[in-house]
C-alpha cells in the first residue's frame, strides 16, 4: 500500500525518527495506526468514576434509591 504523506506529515516524521523516537517511517505509521485503535472506547473516561463509584458502595457510603431520586427532583424543582 503507498500512502501519500504532506509535506509538514512527512517532515514532521523525519524529524521524529531522527531524533530516536522511532527506528523507521513503518514504526511511526504502525504507532499512529495502534493508537487510534485504542481510542474506541467513548466512555474510557467514565471507568475511575464509575470505580470511585464501586469503591464507595463497598465501603458503604451507597445512597438508597428513594433518596437518590428525592434529591434530583429536589434540584429539578429549584431549576424552575
Amino acid at each position: 500500500m503507498n500512502v501519500q504523506l504532506s509535506k509538514d506529515h512527512e517532515e514532521w516524521l523525519r524529524q521524529q525518527v531522527a531524533a530516536g523516537r522511532f527506528s523507521s517511517f513503518e514504526e511511526a505509521i504502525a504507532e499512529a495506526i495502534n493508537s487510534l485503535e485504542g481510542n474506541d472506547d467513548d466512555l474510557a473516561w467514565a471507568k475511575p468514576l464509575v470505580e470511585q463509584g464501586l469503591t464507595e458502595l463497598d465501603r458503604g457510603e451507597g445512597l438508597e434509591a428513594e433518596e437518590v431520586f428525592a434529591r434530583v427532583e429536589e434540584r429539578l424543582r429549584a431549576k424552575t
